[in-house]
């Protein structure tokens, strides 16, 4: 009988364990807030850049919120480029594949700009997936000069 006990008294536990752990997927997909951050430089280009400095790099912070509405709230900031940023975008592309423009940052940028785009479950999914990275365009780099994977935190 107290076998009988102690497993009526953990299966409780671990049928709630389980819920918790399907509870924080469904989150992480379907609605809530996350934290997007990604660290761009040079050398995780694709085409990698030429006439880059060494100093040459930026970040990228964003929150995105999935609902009815589904908006990323960003802000870009870089230093050191071979000249002017005229563009910057969210592309979807794993690490070390350059892909196609999911969502446009601004153009022409100065560092510390920010603003707010509403997007489709694809891109956000492709966020949160890893599957998505953030680069600026100059001249010298029209294909682009830094580059930064994006990364998720779920709050």
């Amino acid at each position: 009988m107290s076998r009988v006990r102690s497993l009526g008294r953990a299966l409780p536990v671990v049928a709630g364990a389980a819920t918790l752990a399907l509870g924080a997927g469904v989150a992480a997909a379907g609605t809530g807030t996350h934290a997007v951050t990604g660290k761009l430089t040079a050398a995780q280009e694709v085409p990698k850049p030429t006439g880059v400095a060494r100093t040459a790099g930026g970040s990228f912070t964003a929150t995105l919120r999935r609902g009815t509405r589904t908006t990323l709230t960003w802000k870009l900031t870089f230093t050191g480029l071979s000249g002017r940023a005229l563009q910057a975008h969210v592309h979807l592309g794993r690490r070390g594949v350059a892909g196609p423009v999911a969502i446009a940052l601004c153009g022409p940028c100065r560092s510390g700009a920010t603003g707010t785009a509403r997007i489709t479950r694809q891109v956000a999914d492709a966020i949160e997936n890893g599957r998505a990275y953030v680069n600026v365009h100059t001249a010298r780099n029209a294909a682009g000069e830094i580059r930064g994977q994006l990364a998720v935190k779920v709050r």
